[in-house]
């Protein structure tokens, strides 16, 4: 049977077109702010390619226009399934633009429901991220930092324990301070700028941190650093040791 889905988000943001195209259309940019390692070939013939893990994602450019419309989708696969993405700009006076994001694709089976949940809640992450890129950090580089848990077998207990490892009530809102001690880093000190029931999102002054439900089983960390000094590697390594001592 199957599915066919949209998902539309829009948002003013205190960033220039120039950068926001910079977000967008840029493999460094995409980094910033979405899941894995993005590459992109520019042009209208050109392609994106988010890799994470063992799995890359190619997609082929289907929308060219510099500084106004950016549109990629992904290849089809045998059983339908597929997701595409546009970006449209538009400048605003005082320096500020908007940015419309639509997103949808095809999930095949009659099981998509779950899927379409999972897929949804984390498109709204993502979209935040990009607007608390745009706000905060514009035209800075993120390295990304994405490392995967243990499997979770039961989920509202390895929840509650990453609120309280996080310093969070079982209910945390928008604007709550929050803090994580993460051997060999400085602590983590920052505020909620992000949640819904498959996320959690912390803003530092020089960072995002990301925490997700993961589809396939376990906590995923979707980190993004901005200290020019941090090349990643000793930062993963960091963050898997804490996230493997929550309870799962």
């Amino acid at each position: 049977m199957g599915h066919h889905w949209e998902q539309r988000d829009e948002a003013t943001v205190e960033a220039s077109v120039e950068e926001v195209w910079e977000a967008i259309a840029t493999g460094p940019g995409i980094d910033s702010w979405f899941m894995g390692r993005n590459e992109v070939d520019p042009g209208p013939d050109g392609a994106v390619r988010t890799s994470t893990g063992s799995f890359t994602m190619d997609s082929a450019i289907t929308g060219w226009e510099p500084l106004h419309r950016f549109a990629h989708r992904g290849t089809d696969g045998p059983d339908g399934r597929f997701i595409a993405y546009e970006y449209l700009i538009e400048g605003r006076d005082q320096g500020s633009t908007v940015l419309r994001m639509v997103a949808n694709g095809f999930l095949p089976g009659d099981d998509w429901e779950t899927e379409f949940e999972a897929m949804s809640l984390g498109g709204a992450m993502y979209f935040a991220t990009l607007v608390a890129y745009l706000n905060h950090f514009a035209g800075r580089t993120g390295q990304p930092i994405n490392v995967s848990g243990p499997p979770v077998t039961d989920w509202p207990t390895a929840w509650a324990e990453l609120h309280q490892a996080l310093g969070l009530s079982a209910s945390p809102r928008v604007g709550d301070p929050a803090r994580a001690t993460v051997p060999g880093l400085p602590a983590v000190e920052g505020v909620v700028d992000f949640v819904n029931p498959h996320a959690i999102g912390i803003r530092t002054p020089d960072a995002l941190y990301r925490f997700i439900r993961g589809y396939f089983g376990s906590i995923v960390l979707g980190h993004h650093i901005f200290k020019q000094d941090d090349t990643g590697t000793d930062t993963a390594q960091a963050w898997r040791t804490w996230l493997n001592g929550l309870p799962a």
